[in-house]
């Protein structure tokens, strides 16, 4: 898997990226999340943020050829954010987009129980990388978009372990088959780097993007 401190240093690393698209402006913005994720929203209720609207967005999540799994996360949050924010003109606009990555590998979201099962297999014994990225678009139409990553080292699993996890049904439609913040959460010997941002949202980054560009947070979160 590599020399452990590229990964410390890879865990705490994250790639940002701004530009600008031409909406109309509203006198009293609203916050809009582009992500139907339950998680998400719990997340973001924990530093105060309740959603004045929940709107998915409708995307192809296939990764491009020879695409990276960080590429692929920053991507497709951007890809969300954009196919939404003519709906939302002068608000406040989040997306977001976690992959689970084993080196240049993406594992995607387990869509069956065989999923689950091959994910986890790998995953058994070995550090991996999680990537959120995450885009902002701000009433100005400012889009900020970044890309956070946490290194997740997994215990060995046995038959038995995996085949438990496998009829919880925690893994359904979960990023690398798993969730952190459930059962598999016995599985995970190590993280480095942001916790949420493995649950689906890098809180801390969120945080200060919203701050930085005008939006109210009800907690004062000094940097």
């Amino acid at each position: 898997m590599g020399d452990p401190a590229t990964y410390r240093k890879a865990a705490a690393t994250s790639a940002t990226e701004n530009t600008s698209i031409t909406l109309p402006r509203s006198s009293n913005p609203l916050f809009i999340l582009a992500s139907a994720s339950p998680r998400r929203l719990d997340l973001l209720a924990q530093i105060g943020i309740r959603p004045d609207a929940v709107d998915p967005a409708d995307i192809d999540e296939i990764p491009l050829k020879i695409e990276l799994p960080r590429d692929l996360a920053g991507r497709l949050a951007r890809q969300k954010a954009m196919a939404v924010a003519s709906r939302h003109a002068g608000h406040f606009l989040l997306s977001a987009d976690t992959v689970v990555a084993v080196g240049r590998r993406a594992l995607g979201k387990a869509a069956s129980e065989d999923d689950a099962a091959r994910f986890l297999s790998l995953l058994s014994g070995r550090r991996h990388q999680v990537y959120t990225g995450v885009t902002l678009i701000t009433p100005t139409g400012k889009v900020i978009s970044r890309t956070v990553s946490t290194a997740v080292i997994f215990k060995p699993l046995d038959p038995p372990e995996i085949r438990l996890y496998l009829n919880s049904g925690e893994w359904r439609g979960k990023a690398g088959g798993y969730a952190i913040q459930g059962l598999a959460a016995a599985f995970i010997r190590q993280i480095q780097g942001s916790y949420s941002n493995v649950v689906g949202l890098p809180l801390f980054e969120v945080a200060n993007m919203l701050k930085g560009n005008g939006f109210p947070l009800s907690t004062d979160l000094r940097t």
